[in-house]
């Protein structure tokens, strides 16, 4: 589906086989002089079909066309090299790209998985089976690296990038601000949470994410255009409820430490999840998996703010609530939490 939204501004609905999230919203910026592609989809059949097409309809050919990357997943990223030509500039956020080119496969990250209690026995077939891993790109273009606050102008569009890590540790999104539209990539999306996942114990990324939350309500926004489902306009309100989602999830993490101490993967399979699964056990691993990164990013977070800490057992990293955290629970309740 190819729809014009503003003059000269367009989406391009690009099809996402096999995965929940159905299709990606991709955004060309048409102008005489060049064109801005805002990003492309999996290194899929399907998706390349969809954009060849799409940008055949607008009269916007690949020869005279950048394109912008909002962050480094694969149903953003991977198409760009099927669409890159050699005078196309691929603009990218600088922590994104440094991972996209080291990028020595996933032996880290079950690493990481296992230590957080995660069975990476099942874990290696189901990645090794998802679109992200069969779809991913071809070899990666030289990048032009953007800076927080640099402009981009095509056509009557004068763009400024807006770093906003959290989702990734780069993620990037594009601001027009005389037209107060936000191109918010997978930052802000209406009809669906964000993925905000931790694979890494000295990074923050729940910080990140509602740190960037407020550096984007103080923008004036009349239409965001998100990387997936539906576009909206009241920015300001769906932050707020992003907010809430995570306080309501941090509360659930503290609520289910109380009197116990565990690894990320069994809190996981305690929080509540909007999945159609009859439990735990049901959930497709891959999901079992995204679910742990969450568990692990609220973790963080909350041991950032001195409130969980961890132990080790047996090679397994496991969570409690700090002697800080029960002090306070105490004073406040009278009771006693034994989670140690």
């Amino acid at each position: 589906m190819i729809e014009e939204l503003k003059l000269n501004l367009f989406r391009i609905e690009i099809p996402l086989p096999k995965t929940p999230l159905k299709y990606l919203n991709a955004y060309v910026v048409r102008s005489a002089e060049k064109n801005l592609l805002i990003d492309t989809g999996l290194n899929h059949e399907a998706c390349l079909t969809a954009m060849r097409s799409g940008l055949k309809e607008i009269g916007v050919s690949l020869d005279h066309t950048d394109i912008f990357i909002t962050h480094l997943h694969a149903d953003h990223y991977s198409l760009v090299s099927q669409l890159a030509t050699p005078a196309t500039r691929v603009w990218f956020n600088r922590p994104d790209a440094e991972i996209v080119e080291s990028w020595d496969g996933l032996e880290w990250m079950f690493d990481y998985s296992s230590r957080h209690g995660f069975p990476v026995d099942r874990l290696r077939p189901a990645l090794a089976a998802h679109p992200a891993s069969k779809f991913g790109s071809e070899w990666n273009p030289e990048f032009k690296i953007i800076a927080d606050g640099q402009q981009l102008q095509y056509g009557d569009y004068t763009f400024i990038c807006v770093e906003t890590p959290g989702h990734t540790l780069g993620h990037t999104c594009l601001y027009e601000a005389e037209k107060r539209i936000l191109i918010s990539g997978d930052h802000l999306l209406l009809d669906i949470t964000p993925n905000i996942t931790c694979w890494a114990d000295d990074r923050n990324p729940l910080g990140s994410y509602l740190k960037s939350l407020e550096k984007v309500v103080e923008l004036d926004v009349d239409l965001v255009l998100p990387g997936h489902r539906r576009l909206f306009n009241d920015h300001r309100g769906r932050i707020q409820e992003l907010q809430d989602h995570h306080q309501r999830r941090l509360n659930e993490v503290m609520n289910i430490l109380d009197g116990s101490t565990l690894c990320a993967y069994d809190i996981a399979s305690l929080m509540t999840w909007d999945i159609r699964a009859a439990s735990w056990d049901h959930f497709p691993v891959v999901q079992q998996w995204f679910a742990t990164g969450e568990a692990i990013a609220h973790l963080r977070y909350l041991e950032e703010m001195g409130q969980v800490e961890r132990q080790t057992h047996d090679g397994v990293i496991q969570f409690h609530k700090t002697e800080r955290t029960l002090e306070a629970e105490y004073l406040t309740t009278g009771q006693v939490s034994n989670s140690q």
